[in-house]
């Protein structure tokens, strides 16, 4: 299957699911402040991985991350009544980091900043 074609059905069951999981999962435990990143499904098409980010504590973004784990059938059936696939894949849910580790960059560049200015004015006075 073409790149392009897999692009598609990644980007539309990253909708699909976003939905799915804001309207009809009613765990409890899943956070409400929950984002679906993006989805990457096998060639085959029997797979997909879902990229998610949480916002809250480690021991929330655990909670979540196995309710959405467990609710994964449940999730599939919901949304493969949205998406017209002859198979739809089995759903592995993962925890995306990237964005807590890009505020850590920003946070550390920041300080680096600070620093740099701090010497040069120190320079300056003397």
């Amino acid at each position: 299957m073409s790149n392009k074609r897999i692009d598609k059905v990644n980007s539309l069951l990253k909708e699909v699911i976003s939905e799915v999981i804001a309207r009809d999962v009613r765990n409890p435990k899943v956070n409400t402040l929950i984002t679906v990143l993006g989805v990457s499904i096998a060639k085959d098409l029997h797979n997909a991985t879902v990229y998610i980010s949480v916002i809250g504590s480690e021991q929330e973004k655990k909670e979540t991350l196995a309710a959405l784990q467990s609710a994964a059938g449940f999730i599939s059936v919901h949304a493969s009544k949205k998406v017209t696939m002859r198979y739809f894949p089995s759903l592995i849910f993962s925890l995306d980091s990237s964005i807590e580790e890009h505020l850590k960059i920003h946070e550390i560049l920041g300080k680096i900043h600070d620093e740099k200015q701090s010497r040069q004015s120190h320079a300056t006075d003397e």
